[in-house]
């Protein structure tokens, strides 16, 4: 089925999208420089360039490998069945998302942009055809990866610590700190990669869909390159405008890191959310390299990691999703009524 929508109209969609992307960027951008600056391994200026930069570069990863690309499908066509995902569904979607993003950035709360969209897309969705509308399969697989990408993230960075501590055994302290510094910048790299592949592919999902609902697409799901390139743009304008106040709360305030611990955290979190990205997950960037973060502080000793600031984290993920989920239904609604 084609909703009629203008053009005018299409774009100013098209430029809520982008500026969702580019809030996500802002968000999440303490989900890849993080460690690199709590380590002093980056200043916050250069850290911010930096993952920029590889945010940025994903989106020629994704030309080589094309098989990475199998979020945006989920997120257009995986969580509501795309014929019913209409311009309003798509409104209601971006502005629960936003909301929910602005809310917990001023608060410095590490939520996670991508289930935030996920909220305001069923929530939006259910209002407009109620809960048939839901593909279940795409959104079991998406809860399911809210539990398991912290937990398995900071299992992963467990192993990683205790497996790099017993090949550095016979370093000296010295040249150890040394090569995990290179290490830690090398991981941090693939980590940022790896979040500018998931996360870009999100507001990927919610374009090209609309751009079918409206008839300005046709045939196989498949996302246009201007799109593409337009959202990893977006996303790395919005990393390198910073997002201070969840760095500290990602950097410092749940453990102190080593460059030893921040490789081990972002070397598991890379691992994980490229794993995501070629199963078609839209993972949570943030919970995992919380998780693996937390599993790097654990690994040196339970007591480094401070448990009260973890729970606090730990209760924004689980109210992420319902809480946006009633913003973008409630956003649909007021698309009908005007």
């Amino acid at each position: 089925m084609t909703h009629e929508l203008a053009f005018p109209l299409l774009v100013g969609l098209i430029l809520v999208a982008l500026a969702f992307d580019f809030l996500n960027g802002l968000h999440d951008a303490a989900n890849s420089i993080a460690t690199v600056v709590a380590t002093k391994l980056l200043s916050p200026v250069k850290a911010v360039i930096f993952a920029a930069v590889f945010n940025f570069a994903a989106y020629f990863l994704s030309i080589i490998f094309p098989a990475l690309h199998k979020v945006a499908e989920t997120i257009g066509s995986g969580l509501i069945e795309q014929h019913l995902v209409t311009p309003g569904v798509v409104f209601g979607a971006l502005i629960g998302a936003m909301f929910w993003n602005v809310v917990t950035w001023l608060k410095g709360i590490p939520s996670s942009s991508s289930h935030a969209l996920i909220g305001g897309l069923i929530g939006a969705g259910t209002a407009h055809a109620g809960i048939e509308g839901i593909q279940w399969s795409g959104l079991n697989k998406t809860l399911l990866a809210i539990v398991l990408s912290p937990v398995l993230g900071m299992i992963l960075s467990m192993f990683i610590m205790l497996l790099t501590s017993w090949i550095f055994r016979n370093s000296t302290s010295r040249a150890a700190e040394s090569s995990f510094r290179f290490l830690h910048l090398f991981s941090s790299a693939a980590y940022s990669l790896s979040h500018g592949l998931n996360d870009a592919q999100k507001t990927m999902g919610i374009i090209t869909v609309l751009l079918y609902s409206t008839g300005y697409l046709s045939g196989k799901f498949e996302v246009p390159h201007w799109v593409a390139i337009s959202c990893y743009v977006a996303i790395a304008l919005g990393t390198m405008s910073g997002g201070w106040k969840i760095i500290e709360t990602m950097g410092s305030r749940i453990t102190k890191l080593s460059q030893h611990q921040g490789f081990a955290a972002s070397t598991g979190g890379s691992i994980m959310v490229f794993s995501a990205s070629l199963l078609g997950i839209p993972v949570s960037t943030t919970h995992t390299i919380t998780g693996c973060v937390i599993g790097a502080g654990t690994a040196k000793r339970a007591s480094a990691i401070r448990w009260g600031v973890a729970q606090s984290v730990v209760v924004a993920w689980v109210i992420t999703i319902p809480a946006s989920a009633a913003v973008g239904a409630a956003f649909y609604l007021l698309t009908r009524v005007f």
